[in-house]
This record gives C-alpha cells, sequence and structure tokens, in this order.
C-alpha cells in the first residue's frame, strides 16, 4: 500500500509559486440517445443561456460575492475545506465565479437548499424516466463541488460561486455505458461547461470515449477522473486515459484511503473518506471514494480557471489549470 504525506499547509504558496512562474461500473443497460431534450432550470430561464462567449449566462446566478468567510452550520463536519485551505484560496480564486462545473453521473437534486438555483441546465441521457437523483451519488458530489458558502445552511462546496450542469448518465440503478457517457462528455463541452467531473469507472477501455475525451480536452476543458475503488492498481477509464487527470482518495490523516486505486497512472489525490455533503431532498451525509475525491479536485480546477492566465499562448486555460493541479496542489508520490 503506498503511502501519501501531502505538505498541504504549504498548497497555497505552491500553487501560487506555479503561477508566477509559469505567470462507479460499466453498466449493461439500453443507451438512450435519442429523444434527449436539454431543459432549462429556473435559474437560467431568469436570463439568456448564453452569454457573449457562448458560456451560460452570469446573470442568472444569485450573487455570491461577498461569501468569503462561511457560518455554514455543517462546515465542521468538512475535514477536507479545512486540510486543503479552501477558504484561504477563496481570498484569491473569486469562489469558481462563473466557472461552468458539468456533473456527469446519476443525476443532481436542483430543488436541494444548498444547490438551489446552481443548476442552469440539465439533460437526461440515462433512460431514467428523470434527470433528477434517485441514487444520491449525483447530489453528493455536486455539494462537495459547488454547495453555496455563508448561507446559513448546510455545507460549503469547494468552488461555491461556479455553475453546474446536470448531465445525468447513469441510470437509477448507478450503472453507466461508456457510450453513454461518451455522448455525456461531448455534449458538456459543447455546451459551455469547463470543468468536467467523472466519478464513474469502467473496467475496460472504450475508443469512443477516448475519442470523446480527447476532444473535450482539445475544446479546453479540463476533465478530472475517479480512481477507482477496488483497492488496486489495476487502472479504471476514464481515468488512465492520458486526456484526464486521475483522482486517488486519501483520508483525514493524509493518507491513502484502503478501498482507493493507486499506482503510477494515477495523476493526483485528494481527500476521499468520510466525506460530508449534499444528499436529496435536503439531507446531507457521509461517503467515502474515489468519487469524491474527484469532486473535490473538480471544485479546485474551478477556482483555478480564474487564478490561471494562457502562458503558452495556446488560447486555453485547461492545460495551465491542469499544470497547477499536478505541480503544485495534490501530488501524487510515484
Amino acid at each position: 500500500m503506498k503511502t501519501l504525506k501531502f505538505t498541504v499547509p504549504l498548497f497555497i504558496v505552491l500553487v501560487v509559486s506555479y503561477l508566477v512562474i509559469s505567470v462507479g461500473g460499466l453498466g449493461v443497460g439500453t443507451l438512450a440517445t435519442s429523444g434527449n431534450t436539454a431543459r432549462l432550470t429556473p435559474a437560467a430561464q431568469a436570463g439568456a443561456l448564453t452569454s457573449g462567449d457562448g458560456s451560460p449566462a452570469a446573470a442568472a446566478m444569485p450573487d455570491q460575492s461577498e461569501a468569503r468567510i462561511s457560518n455554514d452550520p455543517y462546515l465542521a463536519n468538512q475535514w477536507a475545506l479545512g486540510q486543503l485551505q479552501i477558504i484561504d484560496l477563496w481570498q484569491t480564486a473569486s469562489g469558481g465565479s462563473g466557472v461552468v462545473v458539468a456533473v456527469l453521473d446519476t443525476g443532481i437534486d436542483p430543488d436541494h437548499e444548498d444547490l438551489a438555483g446552481k443548476v442552469i441546465i440539465e439533460i437526461n441521457f440515462s433512460g431514467s424516466p428523470t434527470s433528477g437523483d434517485v441514487y444520491g451519488h449525483g447530489t453528493h458530489v455536486a455539494g462537495i463541488i459547488a454547495a453555496y458558502s455563508d448561507n446559513g445552511l448546510g455545507i460549503a462546496g469547494m468552488a461555491p460561486e461556479s455553475w453546474l450542469m446536470n448531465i445525468k448518465v447513469a441510470g437509477d440503478g448507478g450503472l453507466c455505458q461508456a457510450s453513454t457517457l461518451a455522448t455525456g462528455i461531448i455534449w458538456a463541452v459543447d455546451n459551455g461547461a469547463s470543468v468536467i467531473n467523472i466519478s464513474i469507472e469502467l473496467r475496460g477501455p472504450s475508443a469512443e470515449l477516448e475519442e470523446a475525451i480527447n476532444y473535450a480536452w482539445d475544446r479546453g476543458a479540463v476533465i478530472i477522473a475517479a480512481a477507482g475503488n477496488d483497492g488496486s492498481s489495476s487502472p479504471v477509464y476514464p481515468a488512465y486515459y492520458e486526456n484526464c487527470i486521475a483522482v486517488a482518495a486519501t483520508t483525514e490523516d493524509d493518507t491513502l484511503a484502503p478501498l482507493s486505486n493507486y499506482g503510477d497512472w494515477v495523476d493526483v489525490a485528494a481527500p476521499g473518506f468520510n466525506i460530508y455533503s449534499t444528499l436529496p431532498d435536503n439531507d446531507y451525509g457521509y461517503k467515502s471514494g474515489t468519487s469524491f475525491a474527484c469532486a473535490h479536485v473538480s471544485g479546485l480546477a474551478a477556482l483555478l480557471f480564474n487564478m490561471v492566465t494562457d502562458t503558452n499562448g495556446n488560447g486555453r486555460l485547461n492545460d495551465e489549470v491542469r499544470a497547477a493541479i499536478e505541480n503544485g496542489f495534490l501530488q501524487y508520490p510515484r
């Protein structure tokens, strides 16, 4: 078993130093890609869907510009935020303001008290009759990424001023096909997502899925995927692909979680054990797994999109965001 030791108190220094220097499982359900209609949520209906640059309109997002010190009652349950010093980073990163994070999962409860208005658009590729979250996994992921801060309710997300896309690719039993996931990835980037969270693991490779990952990366998205929960070095997909950031899970004492996969194909590690977050029907609770480590990194990526600049001049920021994560934040010792 590999032991991970972070120098977590130094992470802000490492990230800022980098910026200065360089400026679960494969299902067998039926693929349902026809007749899928994107539905604007009430937040998006309040204004235009897109702004001038093609990204979802910032005007639809509730103003959280003053949310810098969190008064959320369950903040004490969120050991990861304290360990990662995320509240301190909000001062620099504007809480991920305006960044769109696509959650490809079992759906999101858009009416949860700590997520209401966060989901700007949703689409259901899963074959389930609802884009909502019956299983409970996607809502938990969404809260880790983007739950409101300083609203006197529940928890605080990693990037509390970011927006969410609810792209339901897994059915109500938690299963997902590779082809469905690929469809969701392409839809996410084509509709303005900067960060794509994939808390899903498939056991084998898929050319269609890899092509979708490459498509999203080439168009400026950061794709973050869970490394899997087998406690082994065996790769899972899409985390194994080059243009994904593969995320292992750690415990509160900065060691690899017993359930987490590991290996030289893993890029970073983040808190993923006993993670407290949102659940459907205004509930909250603990879950463990690389799914939730993945969500922490997606939230971090949303913050970093407001911190980096296009230092290599390629017109995209995803490579700078990825380098900041891998070289200056959650390094995974080989």
